[in-house]
């Protein structure tokens, strides 16, 4: 189970994102971000050391407000291989210092996606502990999937990101999420948040699809 402590951040998510969300292929503004942490969830690592999130952040600086998915990873050490995937580092009020990473990158979160997409783990509320969140919602139709661990080729491009498995499955993230999953997919997560006019948003957060 992931406890949310509600304590300090040096420098926080927002700010964190603000400067590396511009450097990725599928961030469409072109100035400075000014986000909104607008939703997402979590998944509970089983082994208890490493926090994952998918989050939710609003983009208000252009003339359209634009959602955008960031699934993170939090960790108490580097974790080694993945230099290119930090996000940055932060001082947690609580548990000291945390390596922020594209969580994508990170065998731990894609393992939980994946059992996330077969049923076999539950999405949680992204600032509460121990409460599962029911607007997250998957579906998937197809053989046993992989673990998601071992080395992986990760491509961003303009439309988000691409994730081939070694069964020849590819998972991808909607970066962008969107009102349907593509046409073809047979595995979709879905979830929800809230628009800067005050209304709550459904989309397809990341799709499956299998050989």
């Amino acid at each position: 189970m992931a406890i949310i402590h509600n304590t300090t951040l040096k420098p926080t998510k927002l700010e964190l994102l603000t400067a590396w969300l511009p450097t990725r292929p599928w961030y469409t503004g072109t100035g400075t971000p000014e986000l909104t942490r607008a939703g997402g969830f979590r998944l509970d690592d089983p082994e208890g050391e490493v926090g994952i999130e998918f989050m939710v952040a609003v983009d208000s600086s252009g003339s359209e407000h634009v959602a955008y998915l960031v699934p993170l990873t939090y960790r108490a050490a580097p974790l080694p291989g993945a230099e290119h995937a930090l996000v940055g580092t932060m001082e947690h009020g609580v548990l000291g210092a945390r390596w922020a990473y594209d969580g994508i990158h990170d065998p731990v979160l894609r393992t939980g996606l994946l059992a996330l997409f077969e049923g076999r783990a539950q999405a949680m509320a992204q600032s509460i502990s121990d409460t599962p969140d029911h607007e997250v919602t998957r579906s998937y139709d197809g053989p046993g999937l992989p673990s998601g661990e071992g080395t992986v080729e990760v491509t961003d491009d303009q439309d988000g990101t691409g994730l081939p498995l070694p069964d020849g499955t590819v998972l991808r993230l909607h970066r962008r999420p969107l009102p349907t999953a593509p046409e073809g997919a047979t595995g979709q997560v879905s979830g929800a948040w809230d628009a800067p006019d005050g209304s709550r948003v459904r989309a397809v957060f990341a799709s499956l699809r299998t050989p």
